[in-house]
């Protein structure tokens, strides 16, 4: 099979000589105006240039949604880490690295979306129609992912529908966000009337009808949560039918694939089952040296990969624990807690046995899909899959759209029954949060889910509370206010263009 973006290196070296001169220029919020596309093949090599974008993503949601949430307890040994005030909630995110990471690196990706999108209207003619319809399709898809993963990070951002020279960026202030889920909603909705149901061949992971309509789902689920009085992307909006139609279509499989769960949990990860029935939307990595994962490593302790036999070089990576509330919300005939989690590592060097008791995420090292680093695995990110649709289904039901209480059991109970716990009698709202928090732990969706479910506030002092203890700990900021369930505008968009943005309150 083709990785979709793998080859862009070798592209930009060879076939993009009447294509975009200058794929990563990185102005405020944007790019330059590019060319204009001459060939079929500029464009597919530009679609690819989009699809390369989302190579970063998963090691950003690592730090920005898994260490955020109650999953994670990541104050680190000696302090000052990118990574310690995003776990410890400070107000002094707006001049972190990681964050201002990520609003460069999604819109760096809707530049590259964009201009493709320009591209096609000005010069698509040279593109098959039914080909330059699926671009279309890819790119907008892209796009609105890239927008509501801003939304749900920072609120208002400024929303940008070309490729624009810098100085007309610098007159684009941030968006209500009402007005950025619009751009969101109309590019999901043509996603979905012009992406295929699936691909074959060497088009296998590339964006379909079915991911659209799951990210579509999600968007209205997330629209629906609570506001908190931040402006942030819940809108009080009560559209969990919208949602609930959306999740029908894919479980009844009305125009997508037939998606099915795995007959086991470990089955929907392992390198040799790749792209199989569970998954609807994912990140695709090969191991080369050049284009393999690198979140598998951003929570894994050196050792570890010592104990495992992994002949990695020396590296400097620090264990970022999962929390002890996480470990002990798991039974132990659970599946999913031995997979998902490390309990502590030991290993010999020289004379001296080394030994780690705390526990971490282990769910993405997989030896059959090592590459020549710590930083190049061959393991495909799972964005969405399939027992998600599931889920959210559920939350439906649970909000009343779609089924009651006894429905949503139906929904859930298979889930639990394959990680070897006994069916529920009973679910409440709380309890299915805390099912999805031992589904997807390590998957970087907890913190969406406690946002969107209005229980972030309420969770995450609780869980402070009993996890950051007395010194050495005493970290988190306390309160967590509702404030500090946004992310700050970075500062260096704040003193790009002084006075076009204004600062997210709190910080």
């Amino acid at each position: 099979m083709k990785r979709i973006f793998l080859f862009l290196s070798l592209a930009c070296a060879v076939a993009l000589s009447g294509c975009e001169k200058d794929l990563d220029q990185l102005p405020l919020s944007n790019g330059s105006v590019p060319v204009f596309y001459k060939s079929a093949a500029d464009f597919d090599q530009a679609m690819t240039s989009v699809y390369s974008q989302l190579r970063g993503y998963p090691d950003r949601e690592v730090y920005l949604s898994e260490v955020r949430s109650d999953n994670i307890y990541a104050s680190s040994a000696v302090g000052g880490r990118d990574w310690d005030p995003i776990n410890n909630f400070s107000t002094l995110l707006n001049i972190n690295a990681i964050v201002a990471d990520a609003w460069a690196s999604d819109y760096a990706t809707i530049y590259r979306a964009n201009t493709i999108l320009d591209q096609l209207a000005a010069n698509g003619s040279v593109v098959p129609a039914a080909l330059r319809t699926r671009y279309e399709g890819e790119a907008k898809f892209i796009r609105a992912f890239m927008y509501f993963d801003l939304v749900r990070k920072f609120g208002r951002v400024p929303v940008i529908e070309h490729a624009l020279l810098p100085r007309e960026v610098a007159l684009i202030p941030r968006a209500e966000v009402v007005d950025v889920y619009k751009l969101i909603y109309r590019d999901l909705r043509t996603a979905i009337a012009t992406l295929p149901v699936s691909y074959t061949g060497a088009n296998v992971g590339r964006v379909t009808v079915g991911a659209a309509k799951g990210i579509l789902a999600q968007v209205f689920l997330t629209r629906s949560g609570p506001d908190y009085g931040i402006k942030g992307p819940g809108l009080n909006s009560n559209e969990f039918a919208r949602a609930d139609s959306l999740l029908s279509d894919i479980i009844a499989a009305r125009g997508t694939a037939r998606y099915a769960t795995q007959a086991t949990y470990a089955g929907i990860f392992a390198p040799t089952a790749e792209n199989n029935s569970e998954v609807i939307f994912d990140i695709q990595y090969f191991a080369n040296g050049t284009v393999g994962g690198s979140f598998q490593n951003i929570v894994v302790p050196d050792g570890y990969y010592t104990q495992i036999g992994l002949a990695f070089s020396a590296g400097s990576v620090e264990i970022k624990p999962c929390s002890n509330d996480l470990v002990n919300t798991y039974t132990t005939a659970d599946l999913r807690k031995a997979f998902n989690i490390q309990l502590g590592f030991s290993y010999v060097s020289g004379a001296t046995t080394i030994s780690d008791t705390r526990p971490f995420f282990k769910k993405y090292v997989n030896v059959a899909a090592k590459g020549a680093s710590r930083t190049d695995w061959g393991l495909n990110y799972i964005v969405l899959r399939y027992t998600d649709i599931l889920m959210m289904k559920a939350e439906c039901q649970m909000r009343g759209v779609g089924g009651g209480v006894g429905d949503a059991l139906l929904l859930v109970n298979p889930i639990r029954v394959r990680a070897g716990v006994p069916a529920l009698t009973t679910l409440t709202l709380e309890s299915l949060m805390e099912e999805r928090r031992r589904e997807f732990a390590g998957e970087n969706l907890r913190w969406n889910d406690l946002m969107r479910s209005g229980l972030a506030l309420t969770v995450m002092n609780a869980w402070a509370q009993r996890e950051d203890l007395a010194p050495p700990f005493n970290k988190i900021t306390r309160p967590i206010t509702a404030n500090l369930l946004l992310y700050p505008v970075p500062q260096a968009e704040l003193a790009a263009v002084p006075g076009l943005y204004d600062q997210n309150p709190g910080y």
